[in-house]
């Protein structure tokens, strides 16, 4: 069991650029020579997207700063992406999952295999993401100028945005819950988290020998904060690199307004509501299975059910779904019940 008592260490820290000032022309220097021989690998978790991921690899490949290899894990697809990827980017590594394992279990692929290749750090994406061309030089810089002051990086993460409204979806922290950052604290060049997407964050090539990889038993959902938890569990930081942006969408996402309120609605199909749930619930239970965590799992739930009554376009069977999975969670009846329809 995880420490149940894990609290965001990293407190919304923000990094000082009065420290990095301290440091001397020499290394500086010396950061700057080994961003610049540092080996990156991409790794994208497809799932028939052939029809979008050309965008993506495009835009890998236009890097200010070029990547050492571009990874795709195919996590069993029946459309052309395989086929797409062969013909048209026969430079991108394609490892082939049996069928669809998850997106845990694609990740541990991909993570693993570029670990396995010497690479010193790992840029993830779901495969409908768009990294701007200088994200990965963002992000090596902000190694460069974080790396150690605070505690060892185990992780770095860009800014995912949503392409049509602008609105960001920034890393979070973890107190019994995630909780969002303050609009100032991610206006900082350089900030720390507890929670990363899994798209978008770069994860170091030691966490995956120290710490291991993400879980499969997952599926969908919750896996790479699980992992982020164990990273830093661990001892290592989260970085936020507030230069490094990429567009992202969460699920079939419009804005939404009530009195008061604003946001985006992520429209998830039901079983993506039913790992949504089963994932956070097992989470809260048997991870962290605190008062403080239990009960941020419940209000949680009770507001995300009523955001399906309001805005869901299939009420009643993300709701089904829901209430299997909250079932579920309570049992650790995990692995994969159901798939993608």
């Amino acid at each position: 069991m995880l420490n149940s008592n894990l609290q965001g260490a990293a407190g919304g820290d923000a990094f000082s650029p009065s420290t990095e000032s301290n440091l001397s022309a020499m290394d500086k220097t010396a950061t700057t020579a080994s961003a610049l021989t540092t080996r990156v690998a991409s790794v994208t978790v497809a799932y028939n997207k052939a029809h979008v991921l050309p965008r993506q690899i495009v835009a890998l490949q236009r890097q200010s700063r070029p990547l050492d290899e571009i990874i795709v894990v195919d996590n069993g697809s029946t459309d052309a992406t395989v086929a797409m990827l062969n013909a048209e980017y026969p430079q991108v590594t394609v490892l082939r999952m049996p069928e669809n394992l998850g997106y845990g279990a694609a990740w541990s692929a991909g993570l693993s295999h570029a670990a396995s290749r010497g690479h010193d750090w790992v840029w993830t994406f779901d495969d409908d993401s768009l990294p701007n061309a200088d994200a990965l030089a963002a992000l090596l810089d902000g190694i460069a100028s974080a790396d150690g002051l605070n505690g060892p990086l185990g992780m770095v993460a860009a800014l995912p945005v949503h392409a049509t409204t602008g609105r960001c979806y920034p890393p979070q922290m973890w107190k019994n819950g995630w909780v969002k950052p303050s609009a100032e604290l991610i206006q900082q060049p350089i900030w720390y988290a507890d929670l990363a997407y899994a798209s978008g964050c770069m994860v170091r090539r030691e966490v995956v020998e120290k710490v291991g990889l993400p879980r499969s038993d997952f599926f969908m959902d919750f896996f790479d904060f699980e992992y982020c938890l164990r990273i830093r569990s661990h001892g290592y930081k989260i970085a936020v690199v507030t230069a490094a942006k990429f567009a992202h969408e969460v699920g079939n996402a419009r804005e939404v307004r009530l009195p008061g309120f604003s946001g985006l609605w992520g429209d998830h199909a039901p079983w993506r509501e039913y790992y949504m749930t089963r994932n956070l619930v097992y989470a809260g239970w048997w991870l962290y299975p605190n008062l403080g965590t239990k009960t941020f799992v419940l209000r949680h739930l009770i507001r995300h059910a009523g955001g399906v009554v309001l805005f869901g376009s299939r009420k009643l069977a993300c709701l089904v779904k829901i209430g299997q999975g909250f079932r579920d969670g309570l049992r650790a009846k995990l692995g994969i019940r159901f798939r993608p329809t």
